[in-house]
């Protein structure tokens, strides 16, 4: 008998399936065309039930878009020094590697680039400003990536670059109907080539 135990993928807590279905439905209608019981019908509770884990709407909203960010960061981190660890990596790898964590989001977590896009102004100034500062440490990880692969794009330029392909990454739930893009993994090669080469684009010739 294998010593090994079996890989498991955790269920979504009752609180994350709060999340996720507040995500899908701020996205498809709208922070304010959407109400509590909805909500809580979603996920087979009554709306009532949502205040044992949530204070409200506004607190879902804090929490998906202070969450994304975060976990964004983190995973960049998380790369870069697994990178460092290895002592023999190579930018290029690592800037693959941050590419691939991002069109993961960029795939999987559509719903929430669209809360991003109409409901940021909505956050509390706290929550807000927290986002944005999580957003430009995240570019940071990158800018410094990107230079040691690109020795000679200047730094304003690299981030600017940056910047222009989060953009282009973060344009999936603009492109079509989810049924109406290419198959994901598809997707994703389609999305890394574009990525790559508006880095290599911005390199001074």
């Amino acid at each position: 008998m294998s010593t090994h135990a079996t890989a498991r993928v955790a269920a979504p807590t009752r609180r994350e399936q709060i999340l996720r279905e507040a995500a899908r439905l701020f996205a498809e209608r709208g922070f304010h065309g959407v109400g509590v019981d909805e909500i809580g019908a979603a996920v087979g509770i009554s709306g009532p039930g949502l205040y044992r884990h949530f204070p409200g709407k506004d607190a879902m909203l804090a929490e998906l878009l202070v969450g994304i960010s975060e976990r964004l960061l983190e995973g960049g981190r998380l790369r870069v020094a697994e990178d460092e660890a290895r002592g023999d990596g190579s930018p290029e790898a690592l800037l693959d590697a941050l590419i691939e964590g991002h069109i993961d989001f960029a795939l999987d977590d559509r719903p929430l680039i669209t809360l991003h896009d109409r409901e940021l102004d909505r956050l509390r100034d706290t929550d807000r400003k927290r986002v944005r500062r999580l957003q430009r440490e995240y570019v940071e990880v990158w800018v410094g990536v990107v230079r040691a692969l690109y020795p000679s794009l200047p730094e304003n330029r690299a981030r600017v670059t940056v910047h222009a392909v989060f953009g282009l990454l973060n344009s999936t739930p603009h492109l079509a109907r989810p049924d109406a893009l290419p198959g994901r993994a598809a997707t994703a090669a389609l999305l890394h080539r574009l990525a790559r080469g508006a880095f290599a684009a911005a390199e001074p010739s």
